[in-house]
């Protein structure tokens, strides 16, 4: 007798879903392949939501802390939605793929049987749903109030005043203005050229209200909710005068302490992958310091990676503190700090979306400068892509508003939350689509710690020698990373022989229940120009343990090796 499955959901990648539509969703997958996922809550947010973790693994080879692990979270920041979108696409690829015959089934298999997914969709609910409100405004992360619990007694506020749904730009006619309308298209804006006098001009002010108005000022308010989560991690902490954002403490906001958490409860956690919004690029570490500062053999391994992150997606991979700087003084310090930095695992942000790239802007080498200064047949070229591919969407004619406080106003320009933090609907689905084949083969690429086998041999009537051999098949070695050597944050593989007890009979005579044996190498080839001499220990993937036993004929022990990176193995033998 044939049971026949549950249909899966069939998500919407074109749209950005609300809390409770998100959480029905993955609850969804959770009880149409219950085998394959489950959903957990790690912790709530500061409005008390709870923060989805997706665990996805085939439970019929064995628990999800058993396996080598990645971690997938996506929206740490509030309006970055596609985030969402790309981890929640990634889910539902594994789910349509699981069991089927083809190459990128048989792969999906093979990554379910022996490797655990942890994937959070959205690790900021609070931030999101503040962003897809009816009337929405786009903070930075947290709704949290901070550094201050005060509203704001006067100034504007960013948010929607017309009602449309979008927060644009105002343009007030002023002749002091920054800036006058393009010679061409006069619906673009251009900066006034040094010295230029004369002419027609105008301020542009973000669309919000002013509170306290005095008819001449305008006063542009900070978000209340000043936090940014990315900036509360452990690793590289800087106080707020140092780095805005950061929080009053390391891991002080529950959304960042619940994802601290739940990775060191989890050491089987190898390598993680955090989505963002935009610039079309995948970052790796370090974010405070060179590349000459790193160990080579991490750098080289970082490399390589992401130079398989380029081939799989078509997104250039950069290094965060050599090519990503928002000022040349400045560094960035977040998750990629704290993976990498204080774990040792693998780490990447991956910036999804480039408007600049769809409309043939060449950013090449130019990821934060370009926002400084850039050509205007750059921002031509823009408005040219939102007229013929957005339905002129993108960048949003300027239309007459009475505005409470200013009085006569147009609001147009661009839609930045829709358009430009994250891609136009119809092409949400094409961006996440590029990142399952990259993400498995990282995944596919972890220590994974697999049985040789096992010996019994008898010494005497009553005594025996009993041997258990492990091997590390997987690419990387079982501690991933020369950072996690010198953090200590892994263990060699770890050999236990379970005695029964109570048993008068049964004793050990030499070795220890639980031994430490050597970290265990993988099969990635040494890269140094020195690779040709034999440095590498040929057999360095394989660790052997032995015990000697007094006990009687028959008797069974349960053997296991474990290592947090590459998995465990349980066997048992029989003394005969």
């Amino acid at each position: 007798m044939t049971t026949t499955m549950p249909p899966l959901p069939s998500p919407r990648f074109d749209h950005f879903y609300r809390y409770d539509e998100l959480s029905n969703l993955l609850f969804a997958y959770a009880e149409a392949r219950p085998n394959l996922v489950s959903v957990r809550s790690i912790g709530k947010s500061y409005e008390g939501r709870d923060i989805w973790v997706v665990v996805v693994t085939n439970l019929a080879s064995g628990m999800d802390i058993d396996k080598p692990a990645v971690w997938i979270d996506g929206n740490i920041h509030a309006a970055e939605l596609t985030a969402s979108t790309t981890c929640l696409y990634y889910l539902h690829q594994l789910m349509t793929l699981h069991g089927g015959s083809t190459p990128e089934a048989a792969q999906v298999n093979r990554l379910l049987d022996s490797r655990t997914l942890y994937i959070v969709p959205r690790l900021n609910p609070d931030g999101a749903e503040l962003a897809l409100a009816e009337r929405p405004r786009h903070i930075r992360s947290s709704t949290r109030p901070y550094p201050y619990t005060e509203e704001p007694v006067d100034g504007l506020t960013m948010e929607d005043v017309d009602g449309d749904g979008r927060i644009l730009t105002m343009r007030v006619p002023d002749p002091h203005g920054s800036y006058k309308k393009h010679a061409g298209d006069p619906r673009l804006m251009v900066p006034r050229d040094p010295g230029e006098f004369g002419g027609e001009y105008y301020r542009l002010i973000p669309e919000g209200f002013i509170k306290n108005h005095d008819g001449l000022t305008v006063k542009l308010n900070a978000d209340r909710e000043g936090l940014d989560l990315n900036r509360n991690f452990p690793a590289e902490w800087r106080a707020e005068f140092q780095q805005l954002g950061a929080g009053p403490y390391p891991t002080s906001e529950p959304e960042v302490r619940a994802m601290v958490d739940f990775i060191t409860s989890h050491p089987n956690i190898g390598a993680a992958i955090s989505f963002h919004t935009y610039s079309g690029v995948i970052l790796r570490p370090c974010g405070s310091r060179p590349d000459k500062e790193m160990a080579p053999e991490d750098l080289w391994l970082f490399q390589q990676f992401s130079a398989l992150g380029e081939k799989h997606t078509g997104y250039p991979a950069i290094s965060i503190y050599e090519d990503f700087r928002y000022t040349p003084k400045d560094i960035i310090s977040g998750t990629q700090d704290w993976v990498y930095e204080h774990l040792g695992a693998l780490f990447w942000v991956v910036e999804l979306w480039s408007p600049k790239r769809e409309a043939g802007v060449d950013d090449s080498g130019n990821w934060i400068d370009w926002y400084r200064e850039h050509p205007v047949a750059d921002d031509l070229k823009l408005l040219k892509w939102s007229d013929e591919h957005c339905d002129g969407q993108a960048y949003v004619d300027w239309t007459p508003f009475q505005h409470p406080q200013l009085g006569a106003v147009e609001i147009g320009g661009w839609d930045k939350m829709n358009f430009w933090r994250n891609p136009p609907p119809q092409l949400r689905e094409r961006e996440a689509a590029r990142f399952p084949a990259w993400v498995t083969q990282v995944a596919m690429s972890l220590p994974q710690l697999e049985l040789i086998r096992t010996e019994v041999r008898a010494l005497g009537p009553d005594m025996w020698r009993v041997r258990l051999a492990v091997a590390n098949s997987g690419y990387l070695p079982a501690y991933v990373t020369q950072r996690a050597l010198e953090r200590k944050t892994v263990r060699g593989v770890m050999f236990e022989i379970h005695m029964p007890s109570g048993d008068p009979t049964i004793s050990l005579v030499s070795g220890k229940e639980r031994m430490e044996g050597p970290q265990l190498e993988g099969h990635r080839p040494q890269q140094s120009q020195l690779a040709f001499l034999p440095s590498k220990q040929p057999t360095g993937d394989r660790a052997v343990a032995e015990w000697v036993v007094r006990a009687p004929v028959g008797t069974r022990l349960a053997l296991s090796a474990s290592a947090e990176r590459a998995g465990v193995v349980r066997t048992e033998v029989v003394l005969d």
